[in-house]
């Protein structure tokens, strides 16, 4: 096996390998790349010429990450380390979720607060970055610091008619209003709404209809939350990337990205969101990398079949772990 330091040392060319292997590679900067959107592969050419704008979902952050989790923060690097290399300037955006209910749930178990949990993780999740090569990125965004413009953005889709308020608070997007809901899953929203009527979620009867999702919901008693003109409570989690994309890389970007099971409900509901509240093209281009399988089955933290960074870091280097994730078609 190659020693940290040699592997360290090949690393670029490993880069610029893996990637004239899964993207295709034209004379000087252009090169084809794979959207979600479109179901094929297509030219890339950036809104700013020279420019990349690039936004990767970041984990929630409530334990130890998992390699399933390192495999998006692998590849995207790869690929913002290979526009890089061709000479963009790429402006690399990836959150943290530092308020969700797995966030409390552990809170709770432990008698501290979401802020000390989310806090400590954020800390251990860089360290592993750091550990696996993956270059920090040019803005970390925390969702709980950037509430005001969440509030602002639910406020403009309630003016225009794509949200509304329910009697306890909870408010809506109404998903009926945006004719092209669906267009990243390839789903109508006919089926999906026969699918949503199948799943009864109580606490929910304030929607008007079954495919409606939360875009602010009220608190829970010892749950932390932020005053709004509807109610004492936090933001769904969809609105917080629409948010933190629009505020450090603007209306419109070129690359969105992340694992395949945020297509749908997490990115169709942005693309709802962002283009209803900004009347533009949220993204050009949507990459999503494929699951890690364990014994043929997704590998995450509800199944138990996961296996954290650090423990993988105590038998190998965790630049063979990249090179392990980057053997492999991202998709």
């Amino acid at each position: 096996m190659m020693t940290g330091a040699l592997i360290r040392a090949v690393q670029p060319v490993g880069v610029v390998f893996e990637f004239h292997k899964h993207l295709k590679i034209r004379k000087g900067k252009n090169m084809k790349i794979f959207n979600t959107l479109s179901r094929r592969k297509e030219e890339f050419v950036p809104l700013e010429p020279g420019k990349v704008k690039m936004y990767v979902c970041g984990p929630t952050v409530y334990n130890f990450i998992h390699i399933g989790n390192a495999r998006p923060m692998i590849v995207f690097d790869t690929v913002r380390r290979y526009f890089e290399y061709k000479g963009y300037e790429v402006n690399y955006v990836s959150n943290f979720t530092d308020v969700d209910d797995k966030i409390i749930k552990a809170a709770l178990e432990e008698g501290v607060t979401a802020e000390t949990i989310s806090k400590r993780y954020i800390e251990e999740c860089k360290k592993d970055m750091a550990a696996m090569n993956v270059k920090e990125a040019t803005t970390h965004p925390l969702a709980t610091e950037e509430i005001g413009g969440m509030l602002e953005m639910i406020h403009t889709l309630i003016k225009s008619g794509h949200a509304y308020q329910a009697e306890d608070g909870t408010v809506y997007f109404r998903t009926g209003s945006f004719k092209d809901y669906g267009k990243l899953s390839h789903k109508n929203l006919e089926e999906l709404q026969s699918g949503f009527r199948e799943i009864k979620v109580t606490g929910e009867e304030g929607k008007e209809d079954s495919s409606d999702f939360v875009l602010w919901k009220p608190k829970k008693e010892g749950e932390p939350f932020w005053e709004s003109p509807w109610c004492q409570g936090r933001p769904g989690w969809h609105i917080e990337c629409s948010v933190m994309s629009k505020k450090y890389l603007g209306d419109q970007i070129d690359i969105h990205a992340g694992g395949e099971d945020l297509i749908f409900p997490h990115h169709e509901n942005e693309i709802a969101q962002s283009e209803a509240a900004n009347g533009r093209e949220f993204a050009k281009y949507w990459m999503h990398n494929a699951f890690l399988n364990i014994d043929n089955r997704k590998m995450s933290k509800s199944l138990g079949n996961f296996f954290t960074v650090r423990e993988i870091s105590e038998k190998y280097e965790l630049q063979v772990l990249r090179f392990f994730m980057l053997s492999a078609h991202y998709r």
